[in-house]
C-alpha cells in the first residue's frame, strides 16, 4: 500500500467525521464546509487548466520554431494532455450524473443544505451486495489513467511515478481501508458509500485537481530538462545569482561572491563571459570561470551601492545562447564601536532580568561577544542582564570582521534598585474609606506603580492596628480571625492601619524589596 500524504490523511479524517454523523442530521456548517471546498477546487481547476494550456502552447511554439529534440517533447506532452483531458471529462460526466436531480431545482448547485443525501451516489456506484458496473468502471478509469500517465516519460521518472501512485491510490485487493464501524472496506466504499452528495462532489473535484497537477508535472519535467534530450541553455529556463555569504562588504575587503547559473535541471559551464561593474569592464584577472558560472575576485570597492551587469555565453550544438547578468551589491564602512541599547530603560535594575540588545553593525551575531557580571546571552543579539552588587556595570563588546580584525567597545550602565512597593487593600492604596463588612474577603497586596517590568509580588505578612489596641502581625495576605475580632470594637469614623507589609518577588525570592508603603482605612 502506498504511504498516504498529509493532505490525503486530512481528507480521510473529514470523511470519518461524516461516517460518525450519518445517524444524525448533518450540520449546516459541515455541509457548507464541503460545498466551499468544492467551489475552491473548481476555481483551482480552472487556473490549472489555463496554466497547462500555456505550457502546452510554449512547447508547441518551440517545436515549430526550433525543431530537433522539441519535436519529441511535443509528442510526449500531447499524449499526456490527451490522456488527462479524456479522464478529466469522464470525471466531469460523473459529477453531472450525481447532481442531475439537484440541478433541476438548483441549477447553480449553491443550495448545499439540500445536498445531504447519499442516494444519487449510492445508486450510481453501488448495488445490493457490492459495486455496480459504473462503480467498477470508475475504479478502472482511475487505475488506467494512473498507469498510462506514468508510461509517457521515457526513461521513466521514479519520483514522478511515486507521486502519481500516491495521488491516485485506489486501495488493494484486501480492502485495506477501515471505516468508522471497524470494517475493512474498499477504497470506493470508504470514500463514497453513504456520504452526502456535497462531500462526494468535492471529492471528485479534488480528484480532477490531482489529475491536472499530474499533467502539469509532466510538462515541468519535459521543459525542465529531466526528459532525455532537453538540456539547452536559454533565457526561458535559466537565470543568474550573485552568491555570497554576506549581503554587503566592508570598504577594502575583497568581493569574493560568485555569479552562478541557476535552474531546476542541469547546468553547463559558460564558454565566455562579459562583466561590467559600474560601467567599467572587468579584466580576466578579476574573475575566473567555474562550473555553472564565474567567480569574482575584486578588491578595493568604494562605499555605496554597485551594479554588476554583463552576459554569460553558452554554445548549444553550434548555436550561442546569451544569459544576461543584472545584480547589485552594497559596500559599507567598517564599524569602529558597538551599538548597545537597553530595551526597557537607560539603566538596569537589580533583582530582575533586564532585556538588552547588543550588536555591531555589519557583523553577524555569531561573531559578536559581550561580557559583564550578570549578563546572559539568549541568541540573535538578545541578552538578559541581572546585576548583583555595586552601583554600575560595564558591558564589554567585541566583534570579529570577516578579514580577521577585531572591533569593540565598553558601555557603562547605572544600577538602580526596584522602586518601593505600594500597599493595596481591595484595589485601593493610601488613605480611603471602607465599610466594616468589606474587610473579611479583602486581599492585602503590594504593587510596583509606574514600573517598566511586569513583576509578580507576593505578600507574606503585614501588621494590623486598630484604635486603642496594640498592633499585631498577620501571616499571609488576608485578615485572620484575630483581625476580624479586633474590628468589632472599631467605631464609625475611626482609622485602621495596615503597615509593615512584607512582600517578595516570586521570580527572585532572594531579592529584598524596600519597605512597602502602608494603608490607612477609615471605617464608615
Amino acid at each position: 500500500m502506498a504511504r498516504e500524504s498529509i493532505r490525503q490523511r486530512l481528507i480521510n479524517l473529514m470523511y470519518l467525521v461524516f461516517i460518525a454523523m450519518l445517524a444524525l442530521n448533518v450540520s449546516r456548517e459541515v455541509l457548507f464546509g464541503f460545498w466551499q471546498m468544492n467551489v475552491k477546487m473548481e476555481d483551482s481547476n480552472e487556473d490549472l487548466n489555463f496554466s497547462n494550456q500555456e505550457m502546452s502552447d510554449r512547447i508547441a511554439l518551440n517545436a515549430s520554431e526550433r525543431g530537433g529534440k522539441w519535436i519529441d517533447v511535443l509528442q510526449v506532452s500531447e499524449l499526456a494532455d490527451s490522456l488527462t483531458t479524456d479522464f478529466y471529462l469522464y470525471l466531469e460526466d460523473i459529477k453531472d450524473q450525481i447532481t442531475l436531480k439537484q440541478r433541476k431545482r438548483d441549477p447553480s448547485l449553491t443550495d448545499y443544505n439540500q445536498m445531504d443525501s447519499s442516494e444519487s451516489v449510492d445508486q450510481l456506484f453501488f448495488q445490493f451486495g457490492g459495486r455496480s458496473a459504473e462503480g467498477e468502471e470508475f475504479i478502472d478509469r482511475i487505475e488506467n489513467y494512473r498507469e498510462q500517465i506514468k508510461s509517457v516519460l521515457n526513461p521513466e521518472n521514479e519520483d514522478f511515478n511515486s507521486i502519481v501512485d500516491e495521488r491516485l491510490y485506489t486501495g488493494d485487493e484486501n480492502n485495506d481501508m477501515t471505516n468508522a464501524s471497524g470494517q475493512n472496506v474498499g477504497w470506493l466504499e470508504y470514500h463514497f458509500e453513504g456520504f452526502p452528495l456535497v462531500s462526494s462532489l468535492s471529492k471528485i473535484s479534488m480528484l480532477q485537481n490531482d489529475v491536472l497537477h499530474t499533467n502539469s508535472d509532466v510538462f515541468n519535467i519535459l521543459v525542465g530538462g529531466e526528459y532525455k534530450g532537453v538540456a539547452e541553455v536559454n533565457e526561458e529556463n535559466y537565470f543568474t545569482i550573485l552568491n555570497s555569504e554576506r549581503q554587503f562588504f566592508y570598504q577594502g575587503e575583497m568581493l569574493d561572491g560568485e555569479v552562478i547559473l541557476a535552474r531546476r535541471g542541469r547546468t553547463q559551464n559558460p564558454n565566455r563571459v562579459e562583466l561590467i561593474l559600474d560601467d567599467r569592464q572587468l579584466t580576466q584577472n578579476q574573475y575566473s570561470l567555474i562550473p555553472g558560472g564565474v567567480k569574482l575576485n575584486i578588491s578595493s570597492l568604494s562605499v555605496g551601492d554597485h551594479t554588476l551587469t554583463g552576459s554569460l555565453f553558452f554554445l548549444n550544438e553550434g548555436v550561442e545562447s546569451v544569459i544576461p547578468i543584472q545584480q547589485s551589491l552594497t559596500v559599507v564602512s567598517k564599524p569602529s564601536v558597538a551599538v548597545v541599547s537597553a530595551d526597557k530603560m537607560n539603566v538596569v535594575y537589580r533583582g530582575v532580568d533586564n532585556p538588552m540588545t547588543i550588536s555591531i553593525p555589519g557583523i553577524p551575531s555569531s561573531r559578536v561577544t559581550a561580557s559583564a557580571p550578570g549578563l546572559k546571552a539568549l541568541g540573535n543579539n538578545k541578552y538578559n542582564m541581572r546585576p548583583s552588587t555595586g552601583r554600575e556595570v560595564a558591558i564589554n563588546v567585541s566583534g570579529n570582521l570577516s578579514n580577521g580584525q577585531n572591533v569593540g567597545s565598553t558601555s557603562n550602565f547605572r544600577i538602580k534598585e526596584i522602586p518601593k512597593p505600594v500597599g493595596y487593600f481591595r484595589g485601593n492604596s493610601g488613605s480611603f474609606t471602607l465599610p466594616r463588612s468589606s474587610f473579611e474577603k479583602g486581599l492585602v497586596e503590594a504593587r510596583l506603580e509606574d514600573f517598566d517590568f511586569d513583576l509578580n509580588l507576593r505578600v507574606k505578612s503585614f501588621r494590623f492596628r486598630v484604635p486603642n489596641q496594640p498592633s499585631f502581625q498577620v501571616t499571609g495576605n488576608r485578615l485572620d480571625s484575630r483581625s476580624i475580632n479586633a474590628l468589632r470594637g472599631v467605631r464609625t469614623g475611626q482609622v485602621v492601619i495596615i503597615s509593615d507589609i512584607v512582600a517578595e518577588v516570586t521570580s527572585n525570592i532572594g531579592y529584598r524589596l524596600r519597605q512597602t508603603a502602608p494603608i490607612s482605612i477609615t471605617i464608615n
